[in-house]
């Protein structure tokens, strides 16, 4: 089922723009706890922002952020 939002975009649901929402479920992609993803988003340490209250992260530029750190 899709939605339309005020833009006028279409979108299938949040999976289709690859994104996480929200610091509990970020915390658990990158084995963190709510408070600590919490923390680290606020500091810029991981690429993320705020939308409505909410923090959310594309899932692409999270893995990109910590692959990179490995080389």
């Amino acid at each position: 089922m899709s939605s339309q939002g005020d833009s006028g975009l279409e979108f299938q649901g949040e999976d289709t723009l690859d994104l996480i929402w929200g610091a509990e479920a970020i915390g658990k992609a990158v084995g963190l706890t709510e408070r600590q993803t919490k923390h680290i988003l606020s500091l810029g340490e991981i690429p993320g922002r705020k939308i409505g209250g909410r923090w959310v992260v594309s899932r692409r530029k999270l893995r990109e952020h910590f692959e990179g750190d490995l080389v």
